[in-house]
């Protein structure tokens, strides 16, 4: 089994599988006359294909650590964005696009709390995993159920 150990979560080290959303580091404008703060284009969202993206709501339970997983997902025609809507950390592990994963190239974060992430396209990830309480998340990708591929791939994750 592979063990990983989750490192804090940056843009930098994310780069290579796509977007950390974080209203604190990005360019803002008022609007709404200055009564609103906008934080414009965090990420980039990617649908190969006619497809329609989708806006949706996760509500996840918390996990234990150390986390034991048993599989990566890809989701190859589209990205895939979760954003907390309250503040629940969560673990990121994340492996580069490809048909096949190389397990010397996978990666484990934790997010602040603050914290979202835009998988690119392709990008192999783990099942959503928030720490600590009951998490609800805003998730943005793209429609279709011919967007998904697992492989089995035993990980475990500590912090």
């Amino acid at each position: 089994m592979l063990q990983l150990t989750a490192r804090p979560l940056t843009a930098e080290a994310f780069a290579p599988f796509g977007d950390v959303i974080d209203a604190r580091t990005s360019a803002s404008f008022p609007i709404n006359n200055g009564r609103t703060q906008r934080h414009h284009d965090l990420a980039t969202i990617e649908v190969a294909d006619a497809s329609r993206p989708l806006i949706s709501l996760f509500v996840s339970q918390p996990v234990t650590l150390p986390l034991d997983l048993e599989l990566l997902e890809r989701h190859p025609l589209g990205s895939q964005a979760f954003m907390p809507l309250h503040e629940e950390r969560f673990i990121v592990v994340v492996a580069p696009p490809g048909e096949e994963i190389d397990s010397q190239k996978i990666c484990a974060f934790v997010t602040d709390g603050r914290q979202g992430v835009n998988y690119r396209a392709g990008t192999w990830h783990a099942i959503h995993s928030v720490l600590e309480r009951e998490g609800e998340f805003l998730v943005v990708d793209r429609g279709g159920d011919d967007n998904l591929d697992e492989r089995n791939m035993p990980i475990r994750v500590v912090v």
